[in-house]
């Protein structure tokens, strides 16, 4: 196992990680790092979706708990078929909309200029909604109504754009709809996972002919890396909402961007296609 390879793998499953439930933007932080760590080829998209999958786990596993008695009480819990029905409803613009804009996206704007800039763009967005009044009139993701389901789901759409970040426009969009801190970010966790899990077999379909034996160590370090750190970054976040805002997360996205930018246009860093 090349051991440089190896520390890529557990470098970008620790990026994975910590930024795909964090209003941040884990798509445009592995574009990123991939950039920088020469790993943005087809294998590299291919190994993307490992790690991804490592993520969604560790959501999984954190609401292990509420998961099961979903699926248990699907025959017979109202509350629990409406939060079914509610998540199919939030998937299909993303599911539509990928499908139909997908490739051109991916030709145009998946390169590290274009998500600095919504990078930038989100950070104003998050800031803006931070400071306008909150009116909460959703407690709990239990509290949702099919309306609410399908505002979220043309919110979590956005996030075709790469570098606008998947969970903070669908926590963003929750928090201009009406849903209490903790509801959009909950429901923006369990929306991830029918999300990320078809979007990762759809693109693992595409790309199967990339699939290769000798690449499963690399895959395994990523995925543990990945699992380990959405795991511990989602308990912190969700202590961190308790008492704080998303602001925090609004300055380090612009100045995320202004770096990247700045490194760019200085010559500092040799982005590709600036």
């Amino acid at each position: 196992m090349d051991i440089v390879l190896l520390f890529k793998a557990i470098v970008l499953g620790v990026v994975e990680g910590l930024t795909e439930f964090l209003p941040v933007s884990s798509t445009g932080h592995l574009i990123l790092a991939g950039d920088l760590l020469d790993f943005n080829d087809e294998r590299g998209r291919l190994f993307e979706i490992v790690i991804q999958t490592g993520a969604i786990l560790a959501v999984c596993w954190e609401y292990r708990a509420k998961i099961g008695s979903v699926l248990g009480g699907l025959r017979s819990d109202r509350i629990a078929q409406r939060l079914v029905i509610n998540l199919a409803i939030a998937f299909m613009p993303l599911a539509i909309l990928g499908l139909a804009f997908g490739k051109a996206i991916k030709a145009h704007l998946f390169q590290p200029i274009p998500v600095a800039l919504a990078f930038i763009l989100g950070g104003v967005f998050i800031l803006w909604a931070e400071r306008r009044q909150h009116v909460i009139r959703v407690q709990t993701v239990d509290d949702l109504t099919w309306r609410d389901a399908l505002k979220l789901g043309f919110a979590q759409a956005l996030a075709l754009i790469p570098g606008t970040s998947r969970s903070g426009a669908t926590i963003i969009g929750g928090l201009f709809f009406g849903l209490s801190r903790k509801a959009a970010t909950e429901f923006s966790f369990f929306l991830a996972i029918p999300t990320l899990f078809a979007a990762g077999g759809y693109e693992l379909w595409k790309e199967r002919a990339l699939l290769n034996a000798d690449d499963l160590g690399m895959w395994a370090a990523g995925f543990v890396a990945a699992f380990i750190s959405a795991f511990l970054c989602v308990r912190w976040l969700l202590r961190y909402i308790s008492s704080h805002d998303f602001s925090l997360f609004a300055w380090y996205r612009i100045a995320f961007g202004l770096v990247v930018i700045g490194t760019a246009y200085s010559g500092a860093v040799n982005w590709t296609n600036p």
